[in-house]
């Protein structure tokens, strides 16, 4: 969740409150949760189906 302290948007989890960052612009805020969250659903990938998801570079 990203939530307002002072004059910076902070990326927290919702389930620790853990910190991911603190920007100047709602903007920067929601894309660094968009990151987080990207890669907490990575995890959940099978690494066969990595491949398969086009989220690996493939050896030349």
């Amino acid at each position: 969740m990203i939530v307002r302290r002072g004059r910076k948007w902070v990326v927290v989890s919702e389930k620790t409150g853990r910190s991911f960052g603190s920007y100047d612009t709602k903007k920067e805020a929601e894309h660094r949760l968009k990151q987080v969250e990207f890669f907490k659903h990575l995890k959940s990938i099978p690494k066969s189906n990595i491949r398969k998801a086009g989220l690996r570079k493939r050896s030349s």
